[in-house]
Parts: structure tokens; sequence; C-alpha cells
């Protein structure tokens, strides 16, 4: 006989059990969207008038929104509505994606960091520790296990954090390229205000977020494109992207940039999130050529070639950023969250073809790993 009760057992009494069982479920469905939702609210960030107080002034800040100097923002989100489904199909299904076939390996932490003038540690995704000319700036740090504004939902890392966020060296600042979750994450800004002592700085609007959550504002500087900061001779700009902001329903109404950050000797570039960008021959004319270049190779597809570049348009990047300079190319935004439907480890292998053609030189570390660059060095660790 089967071990199915009969239909017989579940009437009526039956009936009584399984509306039970369905208020049970929908409890424990509500308790975890409760749950997921906790915080939230505080995730999102500051409210649009305190954002609107500060980015009012700003030339590039029009109609209640910033626009990018290539195209209007809101453009670039207007996508074909066929490419949008398809889109969807692909990041559900995961047709078009290949999750790594193994853990993805980390960088060993050196027993003793030799010093240099010039170097980059990429802890994943767009969070780097660049060293330069005896400062220590830390970009778009995100520790957390997910980009999202819940603990419990949205994307999560394909890798966890190569070293604890306490075991950072003592910062200079906190370097943050615009308000999206996968580049500024609440909880993990809330532990460097406590372990750390350096300001936090940002495009404008997106400082209003830092005070939401308790920084002090003495701690924070927000810059305008083409403004300019220094932390004793290191003078951080404030440069164009070509990207859009938001955190809710709002969009658009936080600035977002990419950063030069120019010491004494050296010279580096932080591109933070962008589509190409004929900004990038401009920034590289009045604040280049860079040592080195941190720029993003993923989270491409093709409805949104405005805001998200490709590796072939980061190897471009690099050459307008430098003209006949040679740089050493350090690719981040990849690896670390699933933001598109590409392989996960497309972005590498079409940045290192790419840059062979160009003769461009590009190192590849593992999360983890330092790029100094009179000495680079990449192995293809990402064929797992």
């Amino acid at each position: 006989m089967s071990g199915l009760p009969s239909v017989n057992s579940l009437l009526p009494g039956g009936k009584a059990a399984l509306r039970l069982a369905a208020g049970t479920a929908s409890l424990a469905a509500g308790g975890w969207v409760l749950g997921a939702l906790r915080e939230t609210p505080a995730a999102l960030g500051a409210g649009a008038g305190a954002i609107h107080a500060v980015a009012e002034g700003s030339p590039n800040y029009r109609g209640g929104v910033f626009r990018n100097l290539d195209l209007d923002a809101s453009s670039a989100l207007r996508l074909d509505v066929e490419e949008n489904r398809q889109l969807l199909f692909d990041m559900i299904s995961g047709s078009s994606a290949s999750p790594p076939r193994d853990a993805i390996p980390l960088a060993e932490a050196p027993r003793r960091r030799r010093a240099s003038p010039l170097s980059a540690t990429w802890y994943g995704h767009a969070s780097a520790l660049l060293e330069i000319d005896g400062y220590r700036l830390l970009t778009d740090p995100v520790w957390s296990q997910r980009c999202s504004p819940s603990r419990s939902v949205g994307p999560q890392r394909l890798h966890p954090p190569p070293l604890p966020l306490e075991a950072l060296p003592a910062l200079d600042a906190v370097l943050i390229s615009h308000d999206h979750y996968d580049h500024l994450d609440m909880d993990t800004v809330r532990s460097l205000a406590r372990s750390q002592r350096c300001p936090f700085i940002a495009p404008l609007g997106v400082g209003a977020h830092l005070r939401h959550w308790g920084i002090p504002k003495a701690r924070v500087i927000e810059l305008d494109w083409n403004a300019v900061t220094t932390i004793g001779d290191l003078r951080l700009v404030c440069t164009p992207a070509r990207h859009h902001s938001g955190r809710f329903m709002a969009r658009n109404n936080t600035l977002w940039a990419s950063w030069a950050v120019i010491g004494s000797s050296h010279r580096a570039y932080f591109g933070g999130d962008t589509g190409y960008t004929r900004s990038f021959t401009d920034i590289g004319a009045a604040h280049g050529p860079f040592d080195l270049t941190l720029l993003p190779i993923g989270a491409y597809n093709k409805s949104w070639p405005d805001i998200h570049m490709n590796p072939e348009e980061a190897v471009q990047a690099h050459r307008d950023l430098n003209g006949e300079h040679h740089g050493v190319l350090v690719p981040i935004h990849w690896a670390t969250f699933r933001l598109a439907p590409h392989p996960w480890a497309e972005p590498a292998e079409r940045l290192v073809e790419a840059a062979a053609a160009a003769t461009v030189e590009v190192a590849v570390p593992k999360p983890g790993g330092r790029v100094v660059p009179s000495r680079p060095v990449s192995e293809p660790w990402w064929r797992l």
C-alpha cells in the first residue's frame, strides 16, 4: 500500500490541518520577510531632502537629478522590452552564466608586507587598497555577504573577503565612487567608522547617506566633478564617470564619479563603475598619465553599454587615460558578485586577449592579491 494518506483521511478534519499548515507556512514566510527587511530602512540611506540640500548648487544637477556628460543618465536605463525579457530570463535561469566550478582561490597574505611607493591590493569587486607615495586609500569597501539593502536577499558573494575588515592597516581615506549597494555598503561603512580615523571622500549627495548612518560630519568630504581635496601632499580629484545612482525609488539624485589620485611621485586612477566615455581622454590629458589604473571589466551586457564597460572598452579606456605612457591596468568589478548573465570568468579572458592585442600591460590578482606596477605578476588563476 502507498504511504500517502487517503483523501478521506484529510476530510473534514483534514481541512483544519491543511489550514493550520498553510497558516504556519504563511507566518514562517512572513517572519522571514520581516527578518530580511529588518535593516532595509536604514540601508536605503538618506532622504531626498538631505541629498538635495547638498546637490542643488552643482551645475551637473538639473531638474532634481545629476546627468552624464555623454548622455542623460535616465536614457541609459530605458531598455528595449524584448532585451529586458531575455535578460531577466538569463539571470533567473542561469542559461548563459557559468558559476565557478571550484572555490575561487584567495591570495595568501604575506608574512611581511614589503613597502612600495605604489601598489594595489584587490579585495574583490571594486574594493581595493591603493598605496601611493606613503598614503593608503580604500576604495568602495564592501565586506558584507550580499550587495543589497537586506542581509537575506540580493546578490551573494562568490568568495569570502580575503581578510577581516579589522585587519586592514591604518587608512588615510576611504574613497567612494557612488551609492549603489555593490559600492556603498552600510555595515562596512559603519565598521570602518569605528575601526579607522580617516575621512570618507565621496561624490556630491553620497555624504548624506554617510551622515544618516552616523558618520560625523567632520569626517565626510563631498566633491563635484573636477573638484579637488588634499590629504597632506596627496591630491584627490573627483573626475566624471558615465553611470547612474540610487538606492531605492529616487534615481540619479546623488553623483557618481571616478577618481584621479596624484601623489608626489606617482599617479593612479580609480574608475569605480562606468560605461565607456569620452571623458577618459579629457581626464588623462588633465591629470595623467597614470602609473596604475583600476578599471571595471565585469557586469556588462548589450542592454546597458552606457553604464558598464566590457573588457575591450576597459583596455581602450586605459589607453585614453595614458596616451603613450605605459601604465599597468588592474581589473576590478568582476568575480565577486553575479550582476550580469555572462560567465563569471569571461571578463578576465577577454581582458587578457584585448590587452595583448593592444600591447597594454595588465595584472589580474586573485582576491587579496597585491599588484606592484614595477613588477606586475599575473597567472590565469580564474581557469578553475
